[in-house]
């Protein structure tokens, strides 16, 4: 398979994984069930504008761009340093966690650990949906019987009570899946540019919303200026961000990369961006368009350079080509809109390190993936009780977030890693041809989550793993591979689409939510291959 075959395939399983990974809907929080919702509040017919509270401080105010920076209302030079809550583009429409802690909480968290900016993913689906899900009502009464988008406007209201800006992420059009472009066959492109209008007229009066992010990810066929109306990502990004800047012409217009660059390369969905060079988007409105790739590590997909033999000295010149020149020439800002990384592994730590020093000497901004803990390649910046910092993360971090600039190319060494705990660390079962481990991502007291990592030896046409459990009851969704239960006994699961065949060298990795009263402990695999 080509390499962006290969890419696709993969990135679309890393979507998946973000919002499958705890989908704790009523049946955890069934005894906190909302009375019957009000009617819902489409984007579209938002009244004239949410006027904020006077005593909400503003974390910075509205920011424009001055060549490749972004600067206040003043003119200092102003680093954004974000993090993502997703769970408003799930079937949830409600930032996850919500059923363990409350939003002043987790807001409260966030600043205290040292972000500005709160990242908020959602759905077009849900800007119009009329009721969310998975919230307890007990530590979060205020958002009792509120739709989706008075859920955003109170989750705006708290972030400024909290001190923190907000950069609205149009993360996808309905809630089930990332879209190759910026619409699809039930989300028009009209309906994009109206619900963007529509969102930029409610929040024009509060600059707590200080961007909007326009699209999330383009991949697969989104194009950078090659002229083709129905693919072109700048194009459709300049009609965009005059679209926004029309209604409210002090926001930051965030626009992503694309997956496959006019130079003929690949990298990450949403991350490439050489081609600003040649075609920078050119907005009515100046001095507000920021650029926003995403990068991740070779746990997430395994890049072609993170296999070279001087990496990680390498990630430079990478960055350097894919995004990092537009704002050193002063082109514009970056803001990277994504990245993060269990830190289980050397490669990893190594990404991370570079990745920090790099984005700490150019100050850059950034919004971290994510707050969650439910975020399947990443994990969070809490554990799964919402609540504990992950230390070992934030400590990696930490330069960004005090603003302490570390080496340019650092050098970790193999003993700089962390060393990841007993329950995170899989034990392979070999078989022919291949190995395969399980790795609990999570679990609560109605089901969990798991993840098969199987590493070709020889490599495979196909494989299926078997492990015990004797209180799985039933399969609630899977991704990567087909499963079944036999009812109290155990799990059988068998790779499928992108991760049936695994070739020598190759890892995929697939994942499972399992109806069950508690998770197994380390559970011995069978594993057959064919």
């Amino acid at each position: 398979m080509a390499f962006g075959g290969l890419m696709t395939a993969h990135l679309a399983f890393r979507v998946r994984r973000r919002i499958l990974a705890l989908a704790l809907t009523t049946v955890l929080l069934g005894g906190t069930a909302a009375a019957a919702p009000v009617a819902a509040v489409p984007a579209a017919a938002a009244p004239a504008a949410i006027v904020p509270a006077a005593t909400a401080p503003a974390a910075s105010g509205w920011l424009h761009t001055a060549g490749g920076s972004i600067v206040t209302a003043s003119g200092a030079p102003y680093v954004i340093k974000g993090v993502s809550w997703f769970g408003m583009e799930t079937t949830n429409c409600a930032p996850h966690g919500l059923w363990s802690i409350s939003l002043a909480a987790g807001l409260a968290q966030i600043k205290s650990m040292g972000f500005t900016t709160l990242r908020v993913p959602f759905s077009n689906e849900c800007l119009a949906a009329s009721a969310t899900s998975s919230i307890n009502y007990a530590v979060n009464p205020d958002l009792a019987n509120k739709t989706p988008q008075q859920v955003l406007d109170i989750v705006i209201s708290r972030a400024a009570a909290a001190g923190l800006n907000v950069i609205l992420d149009r993360h996808r059009p309905d809630s089930g899946s990332q879209s190759e472009l910026w619409y699809t066959a039930t989300y028009s492109e009209a309906r994009w540019i109206a619900d963007w209008k529509a969102l930029a007229t409610r929040y024009k009066n509060d600059p707590t919303v200080i961007g909007v992010d326009l699209h999330n990810e383009p991949h697969g066929p989104a194009c950078w200026g090659c002229g083709n109306a129905a693919t072109d990502w700048q194009a459709a990004a300049t009609r965009g961000g005059n679209a926004v800047l029309a209604v409210n012409p002090k926001l930051l217009i965030l626009i992503e990369g694309v997956e496959n660059q006019p130079n003929g390369t690949s990298t990450w969905w949403g991350g490439g961006l050489s081609g600003v060079a040649a075609k920078p988007v050119t907005l009515k409105v100046a001095h507000q368009v920021v650029y926003s790739p995403h990068d991740y590590p070779a746990s997430v997909y395994a890049q072609k350079w993170f296999s070279a033999a001087n990496y990680p000295a390498n990630l430079t010149a990478v960055w350097d080509a894919n995004w990092g020149y537009i704002s050193k020439r002063g082109i514009a800002p970056v803001l990277v809109g994504e990245f993060g990384s269990k830190l289980e592994t050397t490669s990893d730590t190594q990404w991370m390190s570079a990745l920090v020093g790099y984005l700490g000497a150019n100050k850059t901004s950034f919004a971290y993936w994510s707050f969650n803990p439910n975020s399947g390649d990443t994990g969070g910046i809490v554990a799964d009780d919402w609540v504990t910092p992950q230390a070992a993360k934030l400590a990696a971090i930490r330069p960004l977030l005090t603003g302490t600039v570390p080496p340019a190319t650092p050098k970790p060494s193999v003993s700089a890693a962390p060393k990841p705990s007993a329950s995170a660390t899989p034990k392979p079962t070999t078989g022919t041809g291949a190995t395969a481990a399980w790795n609990l991502q999570s679990s609560w007291g109605a089901g969990y989550v798991a993840e098969v990592l199987v590493t070709g030896t020889t490599g495979v046409k196909g494989w299926s793993v078997t492990w015990p459990d004797a209180t799985a009851t039933g399969i609630v969704n899977a991704w990567g591979m087909t499963c079944t239960v036999t009812v109290k006994t155990s799990v059988t699961c068998t790779g499928a689409d992108w991760a049936g065949p695994v070739a020598a060298g190759q890892s995929v990795r697939a994942g499972v939510q399992v109806s069950a009263s508690r998770a197994p402990a380390a559970p011995t695999l069978t594993l057959k291959t064919r």
